[in-house]
């Protein structure tokens, strides 16, 4: 119940700090993420003329194993593939500690996915994200989203 509480406020916390330049699209994970459990962060494009920086927010806890996050993100339109990229994410220092901000045993990270990156045409996009590390089910990831900001010129 208390996951929940937590969860709903962060969730009304980045809803309330958004504004017309900024999207945040996040999924919770349970805290065991299976390898071939894709999660698929929908969002809507409307300018696709002005870049955009696509950002990763991640939220893990201290039941996570590691002290990097591989993921394979796939960037589709409808059912067409336009990216796919293999990305390492760092969430600890080399001590053990977590990097990231939050209080308690969760901490949240943003990581750059694609800095500039202009949409070929306006219309409903989808990241697709897997885990790609060596567990079949992965504890620990809370939440995983996107923040897709428009770039200042």
């Amino acid at each position: 119940m208390l996951r929940i509480i937590v969860v709903f406020i962060l969730f009304l916390s980045l809803s309330s700090c958004q504004n017309d330049n900024e999207k945040v699209v996040v999924k919770d994970v349970g805290n065991s993420w299976k390898k071939n459990d894709s999660k698929s962060l929908d969002f809507d494009i409307k300018d696709s003329q002005g870049p955009k920086n696509l950002v990763f927010v991640i939220r893990n806890n201290n039941d996570y194993p590691y002290s990097n996050l591989r993921l394979i993100a796939k960037i589709e339109e409808g059912k067409k593939i336009i990216s796919t990229d293999t990305l390492n994410y760092v969430l600890a220092k080399p001590n053990g500690e977590w990097i990231g901000t939050g209080f308690g045993d969760t901490k949240e990270n943003l990581f750059q996915y694609k800095l500039n990156y202009k949409f070929p045409q306006n219309g409903n996009y989808s990241v697709k994200v897997v885990q790609a590390m060596r567990r079949n089910v992965l504890p620990g990831i809370e939440d995983i989203g996107i923040k897709i900001q428009n770039s200042k010129p």
